[in-house]
């Protein structure tokens, strides 16, 4: 079984996480110790809540740097949610801003929809050649908790193909994952998200070996 880390840095969330990815055949240890982070075969950074707040917490941890000595071996990195979020170089909430870890170049802001959170089953337009969502069909419906979201991609300018980028709609688009070589991302919830979920995560497992 793959060894996997679930980085403990006050998020919550983290038991539903490490029994949907032991379902999904992984070693799972719950921790926020540095050098267990860093040396699994994966990590799963999670979010719940407030983007100042997670952001807050995982520098907290140093998990800047755990992430940045992952990704320059290209040991793979798994965000979920706010997980997400937080990779980007900003989040705005009620009128706070608040720096990410700037991965990828956004902003997180308010969605503009007529109800909100946007919460329940979804579907989402996946690129093509994703390996995160091998074996999935396009109408595949996958759980959202969420107000914020990153409502633009903005081109890193390099000029290359770049990540690639999924996206899902509640009253306007929104990125709903992203895959940018050992770094992916999901806005939804994999352990939220039944069969569809289990199957996604087996396919991060997959790039652990």
């Amino acid at each position: 079984m793959a060894s996997v880390v679930v980085l403990d840095y006050g998020s919550g969330n983290l038991r539903s996480v490490e029994r949907a990815l032991e379902r999904a055949g992984a070693e799972v240890t719950v921790t926020s110790d540095a050098r267990a982070a860093v040396e699994a075969e994966g990590l799963v950074v999670p979010g719940v809540g407030a983007f100042a707040a997670c952001a807050g917490g995982l520098r907290e941890v140093g998990g800047a740097e755990i992430v940045d000595r992952r990704l320059r071996d290209g040991r793979p990195v798994l965000g979920v949610c706010v997980g997400l979020q937080i990779l980007f170089e900003r989040g705005v909430e009620h009128g706070v801003t608040a720096d990410g870890l700037g991965r990828w170049r956004g902003q997180v802001e308010r969605l503009k929809a007529d109800v909100l959170p946007h919460m329940g089953w979804n579907t989402v337009r996946v690129p093509a050649g994703s390996r995160l969502f091998a074996g999935l069909d396009p109408e595949t419906r996958f759980y959202f908790v969420h107000s914020y979201a990153v409502r633009t991609w903005e081109p890193d300018g390099t000029g290359g193909a770049g990540p690639l980028v999924t996206w899902g709609h509640h009253g306007e688009d929104f990125v709903a994952a992203v895959e940018d070589g050992p770094l992916w991302a999901t806005q939804f919830h994999p352990e939220k998200s039944a069969d569809a979920g289990a199957v996604l995560l087996r396919n991060w497992l997959r790039e652990l070996r």
